[in-house]
């Protein structure tokens, strides 16, 4: 998809398998949340997910953890180039005529499982947190292998198994917590309905006032799982994400220097934004308790 909005930093991986275009029911939305969601949809783009490799999706949202897409990337690109490739060996012979590592082989959670350590740590430097991801990668992958054979099998059960059943036992995983379950649900199970809630999720839903200031990252995804048809919650989630980049940042958004430079500005409740101070604070300090 080269005319593909959606970048590549994105955790859905825009171009490189990001989804593919769809439209939705452009009627009367029955919530507030639908109209918002829609609004990001009509300024970025309507996208449906699913289909992507579920382990290589599960290693991708690890590396993201704590960090942004954008430096993650090059993490996952190396991590990719390094374990995933396999068709030709890494380079040409070397000066001393010996060639270099070979690619790994076929499965990608058979090669992290095998991997080392500290030589996976160094390749996806770029990350942070490189030793603790590491660390985390190898012991996901060797369960992926014990428990269903390797990827094809973990992607038979993300893909064919309950979502609820899918959640709870990747919840169960040391280093998996709800976003990055929910990202393996969607993006590799293609499950309507799933909401996964980062950083920019939290902050903006609370912000608008779409789910109360003092939700925690559970709270907001049960808040918009309910209030958001589950076919537009895959691209809310990716909009949304987009625009906390482009307009409502944590700690500057737009409308603290022109409240009408927001494409939000007529349904949004700015919790925790003060014009007047040009402060803007996390929504649960503003005191508001309304939901």
């Amino acid at each position: 998809m080269s005319d593909d909005p959606e970048p590549a930093e994105n955790i859905s991986g825009g171009t490189a398998g990001g989804g593919y275009t769809d439209t939705f029911d452009a009627d009367t939305p029955a919530t507030r949340a639908e109209a918002v969601v829609d609004r990001l949809g009509d300024l970025y783009w309507q996208k449906s997910y699913g289909g992507r490799d579920a382990f290589e999706c599960l290693v991708r949202t690890i590396l993201s953890q704590n960090t942004s897409d954008v430096a993650s990337q090059p993490a996952y690109d190396a991590l990719m180039d390094r374990y995933r490739a396999r068709e030709e060996q890494r380079g040409s012979n070397s000066a001393g005529g010996e060639q270099s590592e070979p690619r790994a082989e076929d499965d990608l959670a058979v090669a992290l499982a095998n991997a080392d350590q500290p030589t996976l740590a160094e390749t996806i430097s770029s990350a942070g947190l490189y030793n603790q991801k590491s660390e985390r990668i190898v012991n996901v992958a060797a369960r992926v292998v014990t428990e269903y054979g390797g990827e094809a099998g973990f992607n038979a059960f993300v893909r064919e198994d309950g979502p609820e059943a899918v959640r709870d036992t990747l919840l169960d995983v040391t280093g998996v917590g709800p976003k990055t379950a929910d990202c393996v649900l969607l993006f590799a199970g293609g499950r309507d309905g799933v909401f996964p809630v980062d950083t920019h999720v939290h902050r903006i839903a609370r912000r608008i006032g779409l789910a109360p200031p003092e939700a925690d990252h559970e709270g907001v995804r049960e808040h918009l799982e309910r209030d958001v048809p589950g076919g537009k919650c895959g691209f809310g989630h990716t909009a949304m994400i987009q625009f906390g980049r482009e307009y409502c940042s944590a700690r500057r958004p737009d409308c603290l220097d022109d409240p009408e430079a927001c494409p939000m500005a007529d349904i949004c409740e700015r919790v925790g934004v003060d014009p007047a101070s040009g402060d803007a604070t996390d929504p649960a300090e503003a005191g508001v308790a309304d939901d």
